[in-house]
């Protein structure tokens, strides 16, 4: 079963961070994990209204092996316990801030495992970058191939870490709102996913041969997908298209 919600409106939404044009922003960078919102010429969710304290959890950098290499993640769990549920928490192109850092401690409150891995580390760390087509150039190059790879091996991590990835889920913000409906196609483990708006239409390429719309059939988890309805880069058509072809698909 899936659940889509189609619209969204300011109205309606619990507001988690204020939205307001920043032309230019500065960030801080810490072990490889970018703690604020990249620079950029457009309007970002610059100031993170909710702030979760670490208190009672376990919250911070970790480090992922994947093949030859480690990738690094923000993990935040309870400081106490064991076999936790899983939230794979995945980012926006701006990388892995610290909106994303506090999803993942808000989780851990929950009594979760949340993990945010770094998935453009390869091809570039976007925490260094300040031009918007600069940082979408690091993420062009990024292969659904190793995303999914990478987060096969994030799942592998938590569940010799204390996690119980038998009760696993993802969420993802925007670029990741995508990754969440591939994903929980590729890994039938997941159990549910939530994806924060993020394309769900697009043309076959060699790095990302598939959109959601393209796996409608495939799906077998609840996922609720949340889009706005002004939202110029995810046309309302495509949004449209997709609840359409989920209903036809039961």
């Amino acid at each position: 079963m899936t659940v889509f919600f189609q619209r969204c409106s300011p109205e309606t939404i619990t507001v988690t961070h204020k939205l307001m044009p920043i032309p230019r922003r500065k960030f801080i960078v810490s072990s490889g994990l970018s703690m604020g919102f990249a620079l950029a010429t457009i309007p970002v969710s610059a100031e993170t209204v909710i702030k979760t304290d670490s208190k009672g959890l376990v919250a911070g950098e970790v480090r992922i092996p994947v093949d030859n290499i480690e990738i690094p993640a923000y993990r935040a769990m309870p400081s106490s316990g064991t076999n936790f549920p899983v939230i794979l928490v995945i980012q926006e192109i701006f990388g892995v801030h610290e909106h994303i850092h506090d999803v993942c401690r808000r989780f851990a409150k929950l009594g979760y495992m949340a993990i945010a891995p770094e998935l453009f580390i390869r091809q570039g760390d976007v925490s260094k970058l300040s031009d918007i087509q600069e940082i979408r150039k690091v993420v062009s190059q990024v292969s659904d191939r190793q995303v999914f790879s990478d987060l096969d091996a994030t799942v592998k991590w938590a569940a010799k870490s204390q996690g119980d990835v038998n009760r696993l889920g993802i969420t993802g913000f925007c670029w990741g709102g995508r990754i969440v409906w591939l994903y929980s196609v590729h890994n039938p483990k997941i159990k549910a996913g939530v994806a924060w708006y993020g394309k769900l239409v697009g043309e076959s390429m060699d790095l990302t041969p598939k959109h959601p719309i393209d796996v409608v059939s495939s799906i077998k988890i609840p996922i609720l997908g949340l889009y706005g309805g002004a939202d110029a880069s995810i046309p309302n058509e495509t949004v449209e298209k997709m609840q359409k072809s989920l209903k036809d698909h039961n």
